[in-house]
């Protein structure tokens, strides 16, 4: 799969490098690699997938791949949650529940959870 995926991430199809990407975190297929899994989903979220957006964020909130920013992550996660991604929605949840890289908002936290819940 990674060999297909390969194919089609380099011809610029975001979701090939969002699932390239899982396969370098995941050592699925290709070595395991943080860098070039942070590097194919950064490609893939300026394209504006939401895949793409949450992947990266989760790369910046556990400092895989990239450093760790915390406000980075809930930025990704922000514009993910705007496209309806529920993951992304309960991810930006979280940090608004716990003040992870944006001030701690129990209101926006439970709207949030409750978009997420919906889908």
């Amino acid at each position: 799969a990674a060999r297909l995926f390969r194919r089609a991430a380099n011809k610029g199809h975001a979701g090939a490098q969002n699932e390239l990407g899982r396969c370098y975190k995941l050592g699925r297929g290709t070595p395991q690699d943080n860098d070039e899994a942070a590097r194919l989903f950064r490609r893939a979220a300026e394209q504006g997938y939401a895949l793409g957006q949450c992947s990266l964020a989760e790369c910046h909130e556990k400092g895989k791949g990239v450093m760790q920013d915390s406000r980075e992550a809930a930025r990704l996660f922000g514009l993910a949650a705007e496209q309806g991604l529920a993951v992304a929605q309960f991810s930006l949840e979280q940090c608004h529940d716990e003040g992870r890289g944006v001030p701690r908002d129990v209101g926006e936290a439970a709207r949030l959870y409750r978009l997420a819940a919906d889908q």
